[in-house]
């Protein structure tokens, strides 16, 4: 398939699912649309993943990065109040392994992606373009916080999100970086680029409705 006409696609279906998941959280339908939420990670994923020409293990081992590496600081989270402090996933995140859903691991290697093409469109240097990925991903938890229990993806003990959270997050999402660029991965930066706006305009409509 043409790749003009596959990133055509990715963008629609990214918007599509957006536009549509903002307005059906919106309806009277809320808790069905919010069942779903799984599938709509799923689906920015597979559309910043289909478009990456290069598939190979080199790939997935730059994936398994974040991948694993934020499996392993939630479950100290979820179940030992480590690293972002002390809560609890909901429903809404669908399956998960010693109180983690798997979506939420394959939400850390998508928003790796992604920020990791932000970040290097303003700098080249290794160092520098992780630690500023590594905040985007802060800036966009900081966002997402205060919709979280409301649409019970988690929920931190006594309904308040520590400092530590904030920190825990520059902080893994920095070692992330580094060890998912050092793979140099050559993905789509369009595609990248219109998923982090996508994220950042849903749950800034639910700051304010």
């Amino acid at each position: 398939m043409d790749k003009s006409l596959k990133l055509k696609i990715s963008v629609f279906v990214v918007w599509l699912f957006t536009i549509s998941g903002i307005f059906g959280i919106l309806s009277d339908y809320q808790e069905w649309f919010l069942s779903l939420t799984p599938l709509n990670l799923l689906v920015s994923f597979l559309a910043v993943f289909w478009l990456i020409e290069d598939v190979s293990r080199k790939l997935l081992f730059a994936l398994s990065i974040p991948f694993f590496l934020g499996f392993i600081t939630e479950a100290l989270g979820v179940n030992y109040g480590l690293i972002f402090g002390s809560y609890a996933y909901g429903e809404n995140l669908g399956y998960k392994v010693f109180g983690v859903p798997i979506m939420i691991c394959v939400n850390w290697a998508l928003l790796t992606m992604i920020t990791a093409d932000v970040a290097k469109t303003i700098t080249k240097n290794v160092l520098l373009s992780a630690f500023i990925g590594g905040a985007l991903m802060t800036g966009l938890d900081f966002i997402i916080e205060v919709s979280a229990p409301r649409f019970d993806f988690w929920e931190f003990e006594n309904g308040v999100v520590p400092l530590q959270n904030y920190i825990g997050w520059l902080i893994t999402a920095f070692v992330a970086h580094l060890g998912y660029q050092s793979f140099k991965i050559k993905t789509n930066k369009t595609i990248s680029i219109q998923v982090f706006i996508s994220i950042i305009l849903f749950f800034t409509v639910f700051l304010i409705y």
